[in-house]
């Protein structure tokens, strides 16, 4: 009967005490994931500052590389913050399952001492035979000859589970160890990655600085900047008026038609919205869609028609979706566009050296188009846009989240 009572609540209490390590489990393991993910971030990040390196001029791109560096070494550093929490809980229910455990044990040795001690002193077989004769009656001593067997059977199987509780116990302590250690190392590396982001946060300071003393050159910089904007939106929109104005049917009043294969193709791309891959195979956000103040230039802010892209030298430009080569824009000798048709809807891939379609060109999904343009200052930033007819759209929203 004590032996069904004790089973019981050991499977009853390992069930609750195992069930967390699944949860805490997958929690670590995605953490993990993205932690690497951010680690991978980083060093490419450190690789493209590699490359402005070369050049000796302190730039606005290389300010924001390292305004880039110090979010994704935040980010790494909450990661960690909620490793070690995840750890932490693990240790405190490793922690539980150990007292709960010297508990048990606590209880099975208890009852063992006392079975022990009465089956001690009628271990020989004269005590145990006064014990059955002093019966009332042939019933009791038969129920008396049984329960000295319940005795034996009930003290081997207390040694048994005391046995297997005190190696389930010594394996915990080895769990509890090792966690232990990798909460260690986590807060090892968050100093590490607090220290790093110091030494960034001053290293971006100092970068400013000398930049604020060229305030003329930043402004001239920006003026062309503004100027190469504007004569590509100028492009796109003559482009994208023709394009239309080619689907408009001739009767007055009527709407704007595309082909059947048209129609597909734009409610296809429509459907993907959130899904598109990137124009890069590798690379990172550099700037968004929108209005923005500039990093340095007070009072000044700069508006982004679509997405700036930084990558590796020499990457290639791939479209994001099936369509057609509608036009393939010079803007300069180093900043050439190609401007896809999507039924509706058109992507814009600009600040090319060179171009591998022409025109008239039918794309699949990921066809490579041209290479980004890397420029004297180890800069190689590829600007992406997309247009729904003449509305001009948040390529964020349509791209891969990364």
């Amino acid at each position: 009967m004590i032996s069904r009572k004790h089973c019981t609540s050991i499977v009853l209490f390992f069930l609750l005490f195992l069930s967390a390590f699944p949860l805490f489990s997958q929690d670590q393991q995605k953490l993990e994931k993205e932690r690497k993910k951010i680690e991978a971030d980083i060093k490419y990040t450190n690789d493209l500052l590699e490359e402005t390196k070369k050049s000796k001029n302190t730039t606005v791109y290389k300010l924001r590389l390292i305004g880039k560096r110090i979010d994704q070494r935040n980010n790494l550093i909450t990661t960690l913050r909620k490793e070690i929490d995840v750890i932490k809980r693990k240790i405190r229910n490793t922690e539980d399952g150990i007292d709960g455990l010297n508990e048990e044990l606590s209880a099975l040795k208890s009852d063992y001492a006392k079975v022990a001690y009465f089956a001690y002193k009628h271990k020989t077989s004269y005590n145990k035979l006064i014990f059955l004769f002093s019966a009332e009656d042939l019933n009791q001593a038969y129920q008396r000859m049984r329960y000295l067997d319940q005795i034996g059977a009930f003290i081997r199987n207390e040694a048994k589970l005391i046995r297997e509780k005190e190696s389930i116990k010594e394996e915990e302590l080895k769990v509890l160890k090792r966690q232990k250690s990798e909460k260690n190392n986590l807060l090892e590396a968050q100093n590490i990655q607090l220290l790093k982001l110091e030494q960034e946060e001053s290293e971006k300071k100092k970068v400013k600085s000398k930049l604020s003393g060229k305030e003329k050159q930043l402004r001239a910089s920006l003026r062309a900047q503004e100027k190469e904007a504007k004569k590509l939106k100028k492009k796109i929109e003559d482009i994208i008026a023709r394009e239309l104005a080619l689907t408009k049917p001739k009767s007055k009043g009527a709407s704007y038609a595309l082909t059947p294969e048209e129609k597909l193709l734009s409610s296809s791309f429509a459907a993907n919205k959130g899904k598109l891959p990137w124009p890069t195979v590798s690379g990172l956000v550099s700037e968004t869609f929108g209005v923005h103040r500039h990093p340095v230039l007070k009072n000044v802010k700069t508006k982004n028609n679509g997405l700036n892209i930084v990558t590796s030298k020499g990457s290639e430009v791939r479209t994001v979706f099936s369509g057609e080569v509608v036009s393939v824009v010079t803007i300069t000798t180093t900043n050439k566009a190609v401007i896809v048709k999507h039924g509706d809807y058109f992507s814009v891939y600009s600040n090319m050296d060179a171009i591998y379609v022409k025109k008239g060109d039918r794309l699949e999904t990921k066809a490579n188009i041209g290479r980004v343009h890397t420029d004297t200052k180890g800069k190689t930033e590829l600007h992406f846009e997309i247009w729904l007819g003449k509305v001009l759209l948040n390529p964020s929203l349509w791209i891969l989240k990364r």
